[in-house]
């Protein structure tokens, strides 16, 4: 009889790859099936994208785009624009309301850059 077996660190690396914990990832025995981990979807109303249009900047100069009052960034993006530009950085604000973009342009001191952020009303 073959059995299939995860060593712990083969399995603790699978788990923390797929952002679970192995209470909700693993079945109760090797025997047992595993169940459909559940959990409550986040209401999103009134989705929309805000674009901070192009625009050169110093190279690894910041550049943020926030949702309108009341909503809450759910994705963003980034572009780096000219001649060997490279997109450094995209990643939200610290407090959710929008998000960054950062690059560099090799051979120039400036860089051009646009950021989009998606916003909605998240309850």
């Amino acid at each position: 009889m073959r059995l299939n077996t995860l060593t712990t660190v083969a399995l603790a690396t699978l788990v923390g790859c797929a952002g679970l914990t192995a209470a909700t990832a693993l079945p109760a025995a090797a025997s047992t099936p595993p169940t459909a981990v559940t959990s409550t979807a986040a209401d999103f109303t009134g989705y929309q994208i805000v674009k901070l249009p192009n625009a050169n900047v110093p190279n690894f100069t910041r550049r943020a785009v926030k949702c309108p009052a009341g909503k809450r960034a759910i994705g963003g993006g980034a572009e780096a624009q000219g001649n060997r530009a490279i997109l450094v950085g995209s990643f939200p604000t610290e407090d959710a309301s929008g998000w960054y973009g950062i690059g560099r342009q090799d051979g120039y001191s400036d860089v051009g850059i646009s950021v989009y952020v998606i916003c909605a009303n998240v309850t």
